[in-house]
């Protein structure tokens, strides 16, 4: 099993969506064309619950600029100075959007942001403050000293195979028969085969995602499974954990993987923001 310290359908629990609209000065769509000063711009990571002024350090995107809040009453949104351009997703700048949000979350509560989010000014971020305060205070509220944790399982498809033939009479009688009539052995016989072991893998498949699903959520708050990526991925899961919890969780996920070490690996990652858990979409409406 392998745990990063470093690094987002079923869904159990808590999951919060928030449509906010904020009425400000711009829209997305002028941001790139905005005529503003080079630096005018506030790049928003996070909001968190403060009411005095932070800094984090020189560890935001475009080259390690300042990190601090901008507050209004005893909501902060975390930020850094930016030129008000669209930010392409690439590794260097997800990484460094991450790295703040991780941070921050070692001393607060976060509502993270999505990858990108800027603004005009810090007025703008005051204003959304503002304007969705109640919103996000129920969610920071309900997110309280919660984090997330990833959880990816893939298997070893020929042992996971193997172990089925050696469970499965079916199967097992059939190879037997193709092995010792190999010359004779129909087409036929062969698909069948196939067919017997692909429907035995679906069926294994699914039982191993809900022993360990089930195993796992007994000390999570809430759970979501995404889709898997690629043939070996079997589990694609988010757990939303108390901090408190956070040792119990741990102990589980190892109980759990030891269980399956001989046909699966658990690939272990967190704490994270509560990214899978917290859907935060914003409506800026320019103003008349």
């Amino acid at each position: 099993m392998a745990r990063s310290e470093t690094g987002l359908r079923h869904c159990t629990g808590i999951t919060l969506g928030l449509h906010l609209m904020a009425d400000l000065q711009t829209t997305p769509a002028e941001l790139a064309g905005a005529n503003i000063a080079p630096d005018g711009g506030k790049y928003v990571y996070c909001i968190i619950r403060s009411d005095r002024q932070r800094e984090f350090g020189a560890i935001g995107i475009g080259g390690g600029q300042r990190v601090f809040t901008v507050a209004f009453h005893d909501l902060a949104a975390v930020v850094s100075d930016t030129a008000v351009v669209i930010y392409d997703p690439t590794r260097e700048n997800v990484l460094a959007h991450e790295f703040v949000n991780e941070t921050v979350m070692k001393e607060h509560t976060v509502i993270p942001m999505a990858f990108g989010t800027v603004f005009r000014s810090e007025d703008d971020v005051t204003e959304l403050l503002r304007s969705t305060y109640q919103a996000f205070s129920d969610v920071l509220e309900k997110m309280q000293d919660k984090i997330e944790f990833g959880l990816k399982v893939l298997w070893d498809r020929e042992k996971v195979i193997a172990n089925i033939e050696r469970e499965n009479d079916e199967i097992r009688r059939l190879k037997d028969e193709i092995s010792r009539h190999t010359a004779s052995s129909t087409y036929f016989a062969r698909m069948q085969l196939g067919r017997l072991i692909d429907s035995a893998l679906e069926e294994v498949g699914q039982r191993y995602v809900n022993d360990i699903h089930d195993q796992i959520k007994r000390v999570a708050v809430a759970s979501r499974s995404n889709k898997p990526i690629g043939d070996r991925m079997i589990l694609n899961a988010a757990f939303l954990v108390d901090r408190a919890q956070e040792q119990a969780f741990d102990e589980r996920v190892k109980e759990t993987s030891r269980k399956y070490e001989e046909l699966l690996t658990f690939k272990y990652s967190g704490p994270w923001p509560p990214y899978n858990f917290v859907n935060i979409k914003l409506k800026l409406e320019k103003a008349d």
